[in-house]
């Protein structure tokens, strides 16, 4: 059997989906996606995908929060070369996490009022396959990362923390990934799998309570720290498995897993550390999601795709900066070949987002219930070959 479907369609819908998606592990943004590795020829995308994420709940006081959730943007590009019949690069920019949270409420009459958590997030990479046969692969590069963020703890259930605030400054360190891929070029059958290291940010960071940088806090308070200092923090290890094979003419079966190690990013400034001995202010447990689908070419012009997906729940509390526990995906999405060089593909995904509990302290005490929420995520990209 010899499929005419594409081998690059449906995996590129999926790829302008996660531009713009709320589902997805932890701070994951991109999913650290390198199949443009894959496509045929030589070729450049730009994607662009915004989500729309309705995060509503109500804490143990009955204060109501309305959408937590921001709206946010993720944009991506690439472009991948052959140099010869078995070596191959790509070039890739994304946005590989990312956080943007916000409670309302005034911090003096609610448990949660004020809290919020923004990160940013840019990577360069540059991969690079070599075939070593028509059915094996081998892949790998480096991957240059920078992040920048904040969080503010706000609110009655924070205590005498109600107020800290915390800006990570811009950092950037460099990491590698790895991987080797098995085709079947007559089916369009392909499995891929890339692990991705693990990447330590040294962050200049600064710490204020309630406006006042922490070194004009008494020094019985403070410990002597004076809350400016360097924090460490770890950007997950983690592996993708992409699968697809052609099933019957035109038509293409797909699945998508990824597993990240969130359990080792700690978040823990000197003087946090200090006031809570030694916490961290994210708890994000390691966890994997996985996505099924297929996609169908209609004509020679147009193809579709369908697919359902989902990240397993985790623990009953969860942190106030992701109250989400568990969520089930649903995409639809297109490309459109307008000529031998253009493609243009577009789609939407709708999220079911798990009912969650947000907690803080030590022990663990429940805050908030967030129930019956959702996310909306719409994307396009455009590709050109060459």
């Amino acid at each position: 059997m010899k499929t005419q479907f594409g081998t690059a369609s449906a995996l590129a819908i999926f790829a302008v989906l996660s531009a713009g998606s709320a589902s997805a592990i932890g701070l994951d943004r991109s999913n650290q996606d390198v199949t443009a590795i894959f496509e045929a020829g030589n070729v450049v995308e730009l994607s662009y995908g915004r989500a729309f994420p309705d995060l509503t709940g109500t804490d143990l006081l009955g204060n109501p929060y309305d959408n937590v959730g921001e709206e946010f943007t993720n944009a991506s590009a690439s472009l991948k070369m052959d140099l010869t019949p078995q070596l191959s690069f790509a070039l890739i920019a994304d946005q590989p996490f990312g956080a943007d949270i916000s409670y309302g409420g005034s911090p003096a009459t609610t448990l949660l009022g004020g809290t919020s958590a923004n990160l940013d997030s840019y990577a360069g990479t540059i991969v690079g396959r070599y075939k070593i046969n028509d059915n094996f692969s081998v892949h790998g590069g480096l991957r240059r990362e920078t992040l920048e963020g904040s969080i503010m703890l706000s609110g009655l259930a924070y205590g005498g923390l109600n107020g800290y605030s915390v800006d990570l400054a811009e950092s950037t360190e460099t990491g590698y990934l790895l991987g080797v891929a098995y085709e079947i070029p007559a089916i369009a059958l392909r499995a891929s799998l890339t692990y991705n290291s693990a990447m330590t940010h040294d962050f200049e960071t600064t710490e204020t309570l309630n406006g006042i940088p922490i070194s004009a806090l008494p020094v019985t308070s403070t410990g002597g720290l004076d809350g400016v200092g360097t924090t460490e923090v770890e950007t997950p290890e983690s592996w993708n498995l992409d699968l697809q094979t052609g099933v019957a003419a035109d038509t293409l079966v797909f699945a998508n897993f990824r597993y990240a190690k969130y359990s080792d990013t700690l978040v823990s400034p000197e003087f946090f550390a200090l006031a809570t001995g030694g916490a961290s202010l994210t708890d994000i447990e390691d966890n994997y999601s996985a996505q099924i689908g297929v996609g169908r070419r209609f004509s020679d012009a147009f193809a579709g795709q369908v697919a359902i997906g989902f990240e397993p729940e985790k623990e009953d509390l969860v942190s106030p900066l992701d109250p989400t526990n568990g969520k089930r995906w649903l995409s639809v999405g297109g490309s459109y070949t307008l000529n031998e060089a253009i493609t243009v593909s577009g789609g939407a995904r709708y999220t079911w987002l798990g009912d969650a509990n947000p907690e803080t302290g030590t022990p663990d005490v429940q805050r908030a219930t967030f129930t019956d929420n959702d996310a909306v995520a719409v994307g396009m990209s455009v590709a050109y070959r060459f």
